[in-house]
C-alpha cells in the first residue's frame, strides 16, 4: 500500500517534539507539510525533516492533498481548525486536550461522522510504561478489588514561562488543569470507567500566572473507586507518580515515563530500547509485610500512530474514541465549577 502522506498543523511543542518524530518513524506515514508561520520554527522543520514542505496556512496544507492532518497547534485553535479540515472531507488526529469546551468536542464528533472520517485525539499517555504496567497488574487481579487511585504529574518550574499556556482565560485551555490534568483525567476515566462526582481544588500558586498552576481533583466513579489526581508546576519535590490501593495489595510507582524525554534530546523510535525503564526505577507490589518490584512495561508511544494507520486503512476502532477527550472535559469543566463554588458536582455517569 501506498504511504499515507500526513498534514502537521504547529510546529511548537506539540508538533516538533511529539507528532513529527512519531509520524516519521512510522513506515506508512511521510510527513509531507508543516504549517508554521514562525520563520524559526519553518527553518526548524527544514533541519529537522528536510523532505517536509513548510507551508504558511491550512489552505496550503490542503493543496497539497493530504491523507491525514494533525492538528497540533494552541488549544485555542484547535475547533477551528478541525472543522475546516472535517469539512474538507478529511481525516483528523486532534493534540489534547481536544478543545476547550466540551461542547465543542461534541460538535467535532458530529461533524465527523457526518463527513464519515475518522477523528482521533492523542491521549499519548494511555502509551506510557507505568500506566500500561499498572492496567496489567488490575487485569491479572494481583490488586484485589481497587478502592482508591492516586495519581501526579508534578513539575518544578517556579518562574512562569512566556507563552499562552501560562496567560489568558479559559478559552485558551492553558494552565495545569487543561494541560497535565487532561492525562491524568484521561488515565482515571481508562482504568475505572465513568465518574459520578468531582470535588475540586484549583489554584494559582506563583506571582504573575493567570491560569492555575497548582490543582487536585477527587473523582468519584461509578463503580464506587475514588481517583485522587494532583498536576502541579510548583511541586519543589515529587510525591509518587501512582499510589493504588487495592484489597489484596497495593502499587507504588515513582519516576516518569522517559519517553518526552527522549523525544525532547532528539532521540526517535527506532529499535526495542524504545521506551525502556532502568530497574530502579520500578514500581512495588505488595503489602505493609512485604512486597516485590515489578518490572515495568516499555512504554509505546508509537502504538498510536501504528492504530491510526491502521483504523485508516482496515476500518479498525480509532485509538482513542474522541467522546472519551469528551468526558474527560466534561469533569474539567465540573472541576472548575467544583473550585469555584466549594461544591461537589455530580455527573450523569
Amino acid at each position: 500500500m501506498s504511504v499515507l502522506k500526513v498534514g502537521l498543523i504547529g510546529y511548537g511543542i506539540a508538533g516538533a517534539v511529539f507528532h513529527a518524530p512519531l509520524i516519521a518513524a512510522n513506515p506508512n506515514l511521510r510527513l509531507d507539510a508543516v504549517v508554521t508561520t514562525n520563520p524559526e520554527r519553518r527553518q526548524q522543520v527544514r533541519a529537522d525533516h528536510p523532505d517536509t514542505a513548510a507551508v504558511g496556512d491550512l489552505a496550503g496544507l490542503l493543496e497539497r492533498g493530504p491523507d491525514l492532518v494533525v492538528v497540533a497547534s494552541p488549544n485555542r485553535t484547535h475547533f477551528e481548525l478541525t472543522t475546516a479540515a472535517l469539512d474538507a472531507g478529511l481525516p483528523v488526529v486532534v493534540d489534547k486536550p481536544f478543545v476547550p469546551s466540551a461542547e465543542q468536542g461534541r460538535e467535532l464528533i458530529a461533524r465527523a461522522e457526518r463527513a464519515g472520517v475518522l477523528l482521533t485525539v492523542f491521549q499519548n499517555r494511555r502509551w506510557d510504561n507505568d500506566l500500561r504496567t499498572l492496567a496489567g497488574l488490575i487485569d491479572a487481579g494481583e490488586l484485589g478489588a481497587v478502592h482508591r487511585f492516586e495519581s501526579r504529574f508534578e513539575r518544578w518550574v517556579p518562574q512562569p514561562k512566556p507563552g499562552w499556556r501560562e496567560s489568558g482565560g479559559v478559552e485558551e485551555a492553558g494552565g495545569v488543569l487543561y494541560d497535565l490534568g487532561s492525562h491524568l483525567v484521561d488515565q482515571a476515566l481508562l482504568l475505572f470507567g465513568p465518574v459520578e462526582s468531582v470535588y475540586a481544588q484549583v489554584d494559582r500558586r506563583r506571582p504573575g500566572v493567570e491560569v492555575d498552576d497548582d490543582s487536585f481533583l477527587a473523582l468519584t466513579h461509578a463503580n464506587g473507586v475514588r481517583s485522587h489526581l494532583w498536576m502541579s508546576k510548583f511541586a519543589a519535590q515529587h510525591g509518587p507518580r501512582f499510589r493504588v490501593l487495592g484489597d489484596r495489595a497495593a502499587f507504588t510507582k515513582y519516576g516518569l515515563d522517559p519517553q518526552e524525554a527522549v523525544l525532547r534530546a532528539g532521540e526517535r523510535p527506532v529499535d526495542d530500547s524504545w521506551g525502556v525503564e532502568p530497574e530502579e526505577l520500578w514500581g512495588e507490589l505488595g503489602t505493609v509485610d512485604g512486597g516485590r518490584r515489578v518490572p515495568t512495561l516499555p512504554g509505546a508511544y508509537p502504538a498510536f500512530y501504528d492504530s491510526v494507520v491502521s483504523a485508516l486503512r482496515e476500518s479498525t476502532a480509532a485509538p482513542v474514541d474522541p467522546a472519551d477527550s469528551v468526558a474527560g472535559l466534561e469533569i474539567i469543566e465540573a472541576a472548575r465549577r467544583s473550585a469555584a463554588k466549594g461544591t461537589v458536582e455530580l455527573l450523569d455517569a
